[in-house]
């Protein structure tokens, strides 16, 4: 019965296409990739693609394949190849990387809310007995941390149902961006907003003045990579994929060429209908709204080809803003439920029990209850330390952008660097080869060390990139310094005393 039923179940090559597409593809990713670079993000994306998404998925691939039988996760895959020490490491900073990301959407969830609200985002017009709009913004994402991890130990389910219907209009949003752009380019006789004088410069330099230099345009790799996030889920396809030896790495191959054309494509329409001297340079944009203004100014210049009258076109830009507003909201609010206790729940599960203090590793109706508590006092603190440190309303959206992208990166790493141990351990014997792309330990090797160098340097320049520009410490470079460290010196804390009390 039970082979019957898995067989029944399996994914094919077009279904696989879909589902790596749905899980990866995401629609801020380009309008905030065209804010930062302009057309010179696509190089950068085409790029990532080839040089992480392709090689790194392949990885995750191969573990999720040879360790299906294992609970762990990614926990599983790093413990069995390289220890158990080195995996709860890289799986405590795949889990940190959550909480960062938990404190950049707490604070910035209300902007998509103002637009579905409004139809524009009046978040900086926030103010509270003496608070401006960054203070209020952290408080009312502290408000939000609570209510959220309240819930989710009650049981998420009618509010994930309710969420998925933000993930459908997401995907219409890619559509609508795609589609309305290309309108607006053909009714205006192929005249582009963001003019290309010059194909070789347009395509390299960006129109932002903070993307000028080398170093700064090395930065925005980490943006490229974060789009291409996710992975990790691939892992548990495999074994689902029909003649998987085939089809998976003929899907992945194919879902990566599809990704990176959409991801360009979307970056360039954005360029149909956006000047961005014109609409992005003002003060107000900054990454945090910059999906939504895009989005409010394809609406208005549809109005304008279709002949509505410019009253009737601003009008048409705020419902199109209000759209995205509660389509990216509705996102957001299902993906937090799910993420303030997913990724905890895998940590905890995965690891030994004797690794957590008192009660904090304890599962109750199939929620680490305790643990959440936990981690919504810790996520408080971060973020009324970044908004009450001094940042005005773009700098603070900038911090939480940058620091969310080195968090969610860094964890890859982790992984293929354990991978060239895992493929050593596969050619003894001593893990299964059910599905094997790597056929030899230097292929795995040279795989590992382009993936590892690429999100590295990558890191790297973004984290020294705001220093070395304003020429001192900058806030920027120590915040995300800061929750790297600072997690990882949990994790050695919190595995040194399990190594003390095991012993």
């Amino acid at each position: 019965m039970a082979g019957n039923t898995n067989n029944s179940k399996k994914l094919t090559l077009a279904s696989l296409i879909l589902m790596i597409f749905t899980s990866v593809f995401g629609f801020a990713n380009m309008p905030r990739a065209f804010f930062l670079m302009g057309y010179a993000a696509i190089p950068w994306y085409v790029l990532s693609s080839i040089l992480f998404f392709i090689p790194y998925a392949f990885m995750m691939a191969e573990f999720g394949a040879s360790y299906k039988k294992e609970s762990g996760g990614i926990y599983s895959w790093m413990e069995k190849s390289v220890g158990s020490k080195y995996a709860f490491i890289g799986t405590f900073m795949w889990y940190a990387s959550y909480i960062i990301w938990m404190v950049n959407v707490s604070s910035s969830i209300w902007i998509p809310l103002s637009n579905a609200i409004f139809g524009s985002d009046r978040t900086t017009e926030l103010t509270f007995m003496g608070l401006g709009s960054t203070q209020i913004l952290g408080i009312l994402g502290c408000l939000w941390i609570l209510l959220v991890t309240y819930i989710a130990t009650k049981g998420v389910e009618k509010i994930t149902k309710i969420t998925s219907i933000g993930g459908s209009a997401v995907v219409l949003l890619n559509i609508v961006l795609l589609v309305g752009g290309f309108l607006v380019l053909a009714l205006n006789g192929f005249q582009f907003a963001e003019p290309i004088t010059n194909v070789a410069k347009s395509f390299t330099m960006s129109p932002n003045p903070a993307y000028q230099t080398p170093i700064s345009m090395l930065s925005f790799l980490t943006f490229a990579i974060f789009a291409f996030g996710g992975l990790e889920v691939l892992g548990g396809l495999v074994d689902q994929t029909e003649n998987a030896e085939k089809t998976f790495p003929k899907g992945l191959t194919i879902a990566a060429i599809v990704i990176a054309i959409g991801y360009a494509f979307g970056i360039f329409s954005c360029g149909m209908f956006t000047n961005w001297e014109k609409v992005l340079s003002v003060d107000t944009v900054h990454m945090g709204n910059v999906a939504y203004i895009t989005i409010q100014n394809l609406g208005y210049e549809l109005g304008k080809v279709f002949g509505m009258a410019d009253t009737s076109a601003i009008t048409m830009g705020l419902w199109f803003a209000r759209f995205v507003g509660l389509s990216m909201f509705l996102a957001f609010t299902g993906a937090f439920f799910t993420l303030t206790y997913s990724p905890l729940k895998t940590l905890i599960e995965g690891s030994p029990k004797e690794l957590w203090p008192g009660k904090i590793g304890e599962i109750k109706d199939g929620m680490p209850i305790n643990a959440m508590k936990i981690q919504a006092i810790i996520t408080i603190v971060i973020i009324l330390i970044i908004s009450f440190g001094g940042s005005n309303g773009s700098a603070f959206f900038d911090i939480l952008a940058l620091m969310t992208n080195v968090a969610m990166t860094i964890p890859y790493i982790f992984l293929s660097a354990a991978f060239p141990a895992f493929k050593k351990k596969q050619l003894a014997g001593e893990a299964e080869k059910p599905f094997v792309v790597y056929k030899s330990y230097g292929a795995a090797l040279t795989a590992s060390i382009i993936v590892s160098v690429v999100v590295g340097f990558a890191n790297v320049f973004t984290i020294i990139e705001p220093s070395i520009t304003s020429m001192s410490l900058n806030t920027n470079t120590i915040f995300m310094l800061a929750g790297p460290i600072i997690f990882t010196i949990i994790a050695f804390v919190l595995y040194n005393r399990y190594e003390k009390k095991v012993k």
